[in-house]
């Protein structure tokens, strides 16, 4: 069997949800930091929308306090918006990398809807840092305006149609200081694929049509998407098999497999997998690089996606048994091999890191 191997630099996913506190019997730091590393990250964000929330800074506080001893990956943290939390943004600006605002609905209680609250959020969030924000089609017009009312920089989450990729497009032309990111789950599911995964094909925003794929891998193409993201939001078996069941789906440790197999494929070049998955993320949010830190891949091996191989503590995967070609076969964060292609390695080294802004 061919092998092909090449070290990346240190990976970045900007969007995980590692759910604690408050639902760590879908995922925790510990196992979602080791998730991480096994799919070759070496750096995450955490999104705020926990049930309880990140929205002040006793609750940032004791995010990271949790993080102490337990984490295998480095981890950085969003803010929440909210409508009475203006006031703390310059106590936690510094700690954190972007303020999320969820302008649609979906997990967690932080939706935010009035027109006058929004632009409160936006004007009132320091301008060095990005509002990263949950809004799609109307919503996502709407940020993009308050964007260029209150001279803020955007970050749009989750991009998943053709014409909200439009928007950024023309966002961007204008000037506005706009960048995005996808998921894998847009770029290799459609709502077609919903018939087969039932419950575990159901997230925010959901899959989309064959056109709308396709037009998001035009936009990584035309360098319009500026990141991968995995909005990895895991949920247990019994939760996705309720009559109403939670959205999202995990997505740490296929992320890189499924993105190395469209190299091999051809559609898109490892170089620009790179800028996707860590300069870009990095120049963005400010994130340094850390020494002697990189993910060692195959570029060749073949193989099937198991759910019964994965860390994550929900256990599943909405592409158990595809077939992918690039394999993360060693990670090595600050001179320390940490995962050797099967199993995590050592104790758990990784910090939390903030904004070098």
């Amino acid at each position: 069997m061919s092998t092909e191997r090449v070290a990346l630099p240190g990976l970045v996913d900007p969007h995980v949800h590692l759910r604690e506190p408050g639902a760590t019997q879908k995922e925790d730091f510990e196992t979602g930091s080791m998730a991480a590393i096994a799919g070759g990250f070496t750096t995450v964000f955490d999104m705020p929308n926990n049930p309880e929330p990140t929205v002040s800074p006793d609750a940032l506080k004791k995010k990271i306090t949790l993080t102490e001893n337990r984490i295998y990956c480095d981890i950085g943290f969003h803010f929440g918006a909210t409508a009475s939390g203006t006031e703390y943004f310059e106590k936690v600006k510094d700690q954190v990398f972007g303020l999320k605002v969820y302008m649609n609905h979906t997990t967690g209680t932080l939706l935010m809807e009035d027109s006058n609250e929004l632009q409160s959020v936006f004007s009132n969030w320091p301008k060095e840092k990005p509002i990263i924000v949950h809004a799609e089609g109307q919503t996502l017009e709407t940020a993009i305006n308050l964007t260029r009312l209150s001279e803020r920089r955007l970050h749009v989450a989750h991009l998943a149609t053709g014409e909200d990729l439009e928007m950024v497009r023309r966002a961007k032309e204008e000037g506005q200081p706009v960048t995005c990111e996808v998921t894998p789950h847009h770029l290799f599911l459609t709502q077609v694929d919903v018939d087969e995964l039932g419950p575990f094909g159901i997230m925010k925003p959901s899959l989309k049509t064959e056109r709308d794929r396709l037009a998001l891998w035009k936009g990584l193409d035309m360098g319009v998407i500026d990141m991968i993201a995995t909005d990895h939001a895991p949920h247990t078996k019994e939760e996705k098999s309720t009559k109403k069941p939670p959205f999202g789906v995990p997505g740490l440790e296929t992320s890189l497999p499924l993105m190395l197999t469209a190299v091999a494929e051809g559609k898109l070049t490892l170089d620009r997998l790179v800028e996707l998955t860590s300069s870009n993320p990095r120049r963005i949010f400010y994130l340094s690089m850390e020494s002697e830190t990189y993910t060692e891949v195959d570029l060749k091996e073949s193989y099937l996606i198991s759910s019964s191989n994965l860390k994550t503590k929900c256990g599943w995967t909405p592409f158990d048994g595809r077939r992918v070609t690039g394999k993360v076969v060693k990670v090595v964060l600050r001179g320390e091999t940490v995962f050797d292609g099967e199993n995590i390695i050592g104790l758990p080294n990784g910090k939390v890191v903030y904004s070098a802004e």
